[in-house]
């Protein structure tokens, strides 16, 4: 069996290795839809939420306790929650960004998990961000990057929702 340092940067590098086959991704997305016509909104705080996960995985890396014990129902929880993130991006196929781009008169998603939620992707990273640091004891790491997150969703939504308003009032 592997020390727990070991694992724990071992999953901490599949992470940051998901985030950037996931951008590229998102990226093309985001060049399609604008192609289509689409609109940004909020580009202003999208800086800022690239700033908070870079630092919320460097610091878990660079904090990790030395004695490290592994929380297993932490690390699962968290690995759980890898399938809802697949089934939300896989249900938003082409419109899955990381940027708030909405395309005048294009149906709202209301099947998979928008069908149950409407914003299913920020309630999974709120999950994410709490969740993997608990998995290595680091509370306080949780705690803040949780507060920080919390802060920016609470504007993103705001933006989000206003920008979708108009196409939440079409027929579906």
């Amino acid at each position: 069996m592997l020390p727990a340092r070991e694992i724990a940067f071992a999953v901490l590098g599949l992470v940051a290795l998901q985030r950037l086959i996931e951008l590229p991704y998102a990226r093309r997305n985001a060049q399609k839809l604008l192609a289509r016509g689409g609109r940004e909104y909020g580009e202003g705080h999208y800086p800022l939420f690239v700033i908070l996960h870079a630092a919320w995985l460097a610091s878990m890396a660079v904090f990790l306790p030395q004695n490290l014990s592994i929380h297993w129902g932490a690390l699962s929880a968290y690995a759980l929650l890898q399938g809802l993130r697949i089934w939300i991006i896989a249900t938003l196929g082409p419109y899955w960004t990381t940027r708030i781009i909405t395309v005048p008169g294009a149906p709202l998603i209301r099947h998979g998990p928008y069908r149950y939620l409407r914003h299913p992707n920020y309630l999974l990273v709120a999950g994410e961000i709490a969740l993997l640091p608990l998995a290595f004891g680091e509370v306080e790491i949780a705690i803040v990057f949780s507060i920080a997150n919390f802060a920016l969703l609470f504007w993103r939504i705001r933006i989000e929702d206003r920008a979708l308003q108009p196409r939440r009032t079409q027929a579906p």
